[in-house]
């Protein structure tokens, strides 16, 4: 399998509407209702002030008019790219060392060394 590509973006409303000296949300619904887009408060809050997964092609096409900008303004994709998760993994166990019915770990016994009488103390 090779990489796996992630996209993602960025909503810029909030960004765009303060550059417009639009500060409120409630200020928004009016532009929107007289251009056939009628939204709830709570609705236009959220599209303000989160990013949305999903946006009618109308309602970003009148918010492009009240803003006066692109589509890109508002809307910035990107990508995240990652390999996949099974990318150059071995398949088998024996293929990192790992014998069918052998432990992984092993228990191990420390034995300090031996203190010489020449030696000094921590050398």
């Amino acid at each position: 399998m090779a990489e796996q590509r992630r996209i993602g973006y960025r909503w810029h409303l909030r960004t765009l509407m303060a550059q417009r000296n639009l500060w409120k949300t409630t200020e928004l619904m009016p532009l929107l209702r007289s251009r056939g887009i009628n939204l709830s408060e709570s609705q236009v809050y959220r599209l303000v002030t989160g990013t949305p997964e999903r946006i009618p092609a109308r309602t970003f096409a009148a918010l492009c008019d009240i803003l006066d900008c692109s589509p890109n303004d508002l809307f910035e994709p990107f990508v995240e790219m990652r390999a996949a998760g099974t990318a150059n993994a071995p398949s088998r166990p024996e293929d990192i060392g790992v014998r069918p019915g052998q432990p992984i770990a092993r228990r191990i016994r420390l034995i300090p060394d031996e203190h010489h009488p020449d030696e000094g103390p921590g050398e």
